[in-house]
């Protein structure tokens, strides 16, 4: 006897697509997903546990490069320490690099398992272009991340040489973790932002001569940004974030034009015109003939009389 290893029926994603799939499946498969997504995050928690050592190394590099993070101790060696304030500080910094770092290794799985879910309830073309931006935000996240290593670097010298606590300064190891980590999701998330444009312009709901007039609004918006997002108070972080988004917003005005341009879009009828300039109207002369013949309307006819209703008593049993 033969065994077939086609699958038989239609599989999952073909039954969410053509909707199908009940209530209860639908219940049933973010159930499994979830599943799935926390196994992965799990997986890498203990992969980012296991690297949560060489990952502190990695952060603390612009702190010890800098001459007031380092002392001498009693041995006479010069070394670049941190401040602990609380006794479980050290394991909660551990468990949050993890956790971090958990997040971007199991980034594949999760992932995977939430575009498994919301890819049936798109189109062809939908999930084409999604694939498209997918494959964008993360090279622009990754740059973001990048840059901010590095402006960490000089965020931290100005502090250091503009403060008044002399030339040895320790910092809280807490607080300069997360300082770190605020630092890096911001600067990626910022460099999303090209993206939210060009979604807007690929979806037909603004035009790239529309985006581009938007450009003294938007160089104001990312300074203000820039300088309530960043956790640095000096100005080096700032004005290179707004310096990047607004360079990034350019870029994506730029590839609208490329778009509206290849879709023909800016050619319509009063694509020329103001908005307070009114249109020609083509003058069509059409000549007035003779109607057509309107027939004698016809008499109605005379509804028909309506009974007399019963009494009540005769209309109804003794049941009723």
């Amino acid at each position: 006897m033969a065994i077939s290893l086609r699958r038989k029926g239609p599989s999952k994603f073909e039954q969410a697509s053509d909707g199908s799939m009940t209530l209860i499946e639908h219940v049933r498969e973010l159930r499994n997903r979830l599943f799935w997504a926390s196994l992965g995050i799990v997986v890498g928690l203990i992969v980012g546990f296991l690297l949560s050592g060489w990952v502190f190394d990695v952060l603390r590099d612009p702190y010890c490069s800098l001459d007031s993070s380092w002392e001498t101790n009693a041995d006479g060696q010069r070394i670049c320490n941190f401040v602990v304030l609380g006794v479980a500080d050290p394991l909660l910094v551990k468990l949050k690099i993890s956790l971090y770092v958990g997040l971007v290794v199991g980034s594949p799985v999760w992932l995977y398992q939430l575009w498994a879910f919301i890819a049936p309830g798109l189109h062809r073309h939908e999930r084409k272009w999604a694939y498209v931006f997918v494959a964008i935000a993360a090279p622009l996240f990754t740059g973001g991340v990048i840059l901010a290593f590095f402006v960490i670097k000089h965020s931290l010298a100005f502090i250091q040489t503009a403060g008044i606590l002399g030339i040895t300064t320790q910092l809280e190891v807490g607080a300069y973790v997360e300082f770190v980590t605020n630092m890096l999701l911001i600067f990626g998330l910022a460099f999303e932002f090209p993206l939210v444009l060009l979604m807007l312009n690929f979806t037909g709901v603004v035009s790239a001569r529309k985006l581009l007039g938007w450009w003294r609004i938007v160089v104001f918006l990312s300074f203000v940004f820039a300088a309530i997002a960043t956790p640095d108070p000096g100005p080096f972080g700032m004005s290179l974030l707004a310096g990047c988004m607004i360079l990034l917003y350019f870029i994506a005005v730029g590839v609208a034009f490329l778009n509206d341009k290849r879709k023909g879009r800016g050619k319509e009828i009063y694509a020329g015109l103001d908005d307070d300039e009114t249109s020609e109207l083509a003058e069509e002369r059409v000549p007035v003939a003779v109607s057509d013949r309107i027939d004698a309307p016809t008499a109605v006819e005379m509804p028909a009389p309506v009974a007399k209703p019963l009494p009540l008593d005769t209309r109804f049993d003794d049941m009723t």
